[in-house]
């Protein structure tokens, strides 16, 4: 069966997850503001969620209608053909989002949906109760300016949860979101990294995974492993040819420090957990002793965002020493994700280019200072 499917994204990734998406071989893609539609059979569903690395969830697209009113959610949810991807023992679990829209009261966009889809499948399956024991299949009904988008959760819990993170920092980054700043600085394996700042480690962790092919769903579940459609075998296949592709003997440059000896530790332990631990190095250091012996590289970090009135000061004295360390560094690109509005005057520079990001709900902006560029086939190792 051919679905059509729905990657939901963190604000200004939308683009990085549709060339993702077109990378694993996916056609009709098509980007929205914190979505990105594609179409894929059984296996693709399988593939999406092993395989993409800066996505939040993959839903299958059900229908989408427009409702201004709850008889027309009503006959617009109950119109869709719930039999084809809901079985008779199913658990369905209707979730509910609006924004700009006339219908706005969650719950009730809940139980109206919920029982338009319960008539249907009644007449359908002869059933005038549903014991709800099998398998989950969470519902989302989204509606947006009126327009309604009606999904399954295919995933679960959050693509970010990758099963290496057990131990966090008081101000963790998602690991999608980790990813997508990796893919948004267009790093490759063959530019030596340093985060000065790495707390738990997630940004070089994240980068070692990509150099090393392992797939960032490869140790963890997902929602529809148990449905009867895609089957066990399928997903036991996809996680196979996953671990036939992970490369071992990489040659990368991947160092993280922190000034928190706890974050240093809890690092190591995730980037043994990731499987990455034999490329990876991490050491106490504060970021003001940066040093590197390579001429050419990439700094990205994620350093304190200042929010309380009284981190203001601290944050843009670190700011500060930021510049004047990195100054030292010309032919080194340094990429810096943070909510603070007059980060550039902190810093002592204007940055070529600057993204607009959501790291959770916080505004932040990802800041690109470029180096110089390398020879062709030029590289040396960090200290």
């Amino acid at each position: 069966m051919n679905y059509k499917l729905v990657a939901t994204t963190v604000f200004g990734l939308e683009a990085i997850a549709a060339y993702e998406i077109k990378a694993l071989g996916f056609e009709n893609v098509a980007v929205e503001n914190g979505r990105v539609f594609f179409e894929g059979t059984e296996e693709g569903i399988v593939k999406a969620n092993l395989w993409l690395r800066c996505v939040e969830r993959v839903f299958v697209c059900v229908g989408s209608f427009k409702a201004t009113s709850f008889e027309a959610l009503f006959d617009g949810v109950n119109a869709l053909p719930w039999e084809l991807y809901i079985p008779e023992k199913a658990t369905f679990p209707v979730n509910a989002k609006s924004v700009k829209s006339k219908l706005f009261s969650l719950s009730d966009i809940q139980k109206i949906s919920k029982k338009a889809i319960v008539k249907r499948l009644s007449s359908l399956y002869g059933v005038s109760w549903f014991e709800e024991t099998g398998e989950t299949y969470a519902l989302t009904i989204a509606l947006l300016n009126d327009n309604v988008t009606v999904m399954i959760d295919t995933s679960g819990e959050g693509l970010h949860r990758r099963g290496y993170r057990e131990r966090g920092n008081d101000a963790p980054m998602k690991e999608t979101l980790a990813a997508g700043l990796l893919q948004v600085a267009r790093w490759q394996p063959k530019i030596p990294l340093i985060d000065p700042m790495c707390g738990s480690g997630t940004i070089v962790i994240e980068a070692a995974m990509i150099a090393k092919n392992i797939a960032p769903g490869l140790n963890r579940n997902f929602a529809s492993e148990a449905w009867p459609k895609i089957g066990k075998e399928l997903w036991k296949a996809e996680r196979m040819k996953a671990y036939s592709a992970i490369r071992q003997e990489v040659d990368v440059s991947l160092y993280g420090y922190d000034i928190d000896s706890k974050s240093i530790a809890i690092a190591r332990e995730n980037a043994e957990l990731a499987g990455v631990d034999d490329i990876v190095s991490f050491s106490v250091r504060a970021v003001q002793s940066f040093e590197t012996e390579a001429r050419y590289g990439y700094v990205l970090c994620n350093p304190p965002y200042g929010e309380r009135l009284s981190e203001a000061k601290a944050v843009e004295k670190l700011y500060a020493d930021m510049g004047k360390v990195f100054k030292r560094f010309p032919t080194w690109s340094k990429y810096i994700i943070t909510a603070y509005e007059n980060f550039e005057t902190a810093y002592g520079m204007k940055a070529n280019k600057n993204r607009k990001l959501y790291n959770g709900r916080i505004k932040t902006y990802f800041y690109q200072f470029y180096g110089e560029k390398p020879p062709k086939n030029g590289r040396s190792k960090p200290v």
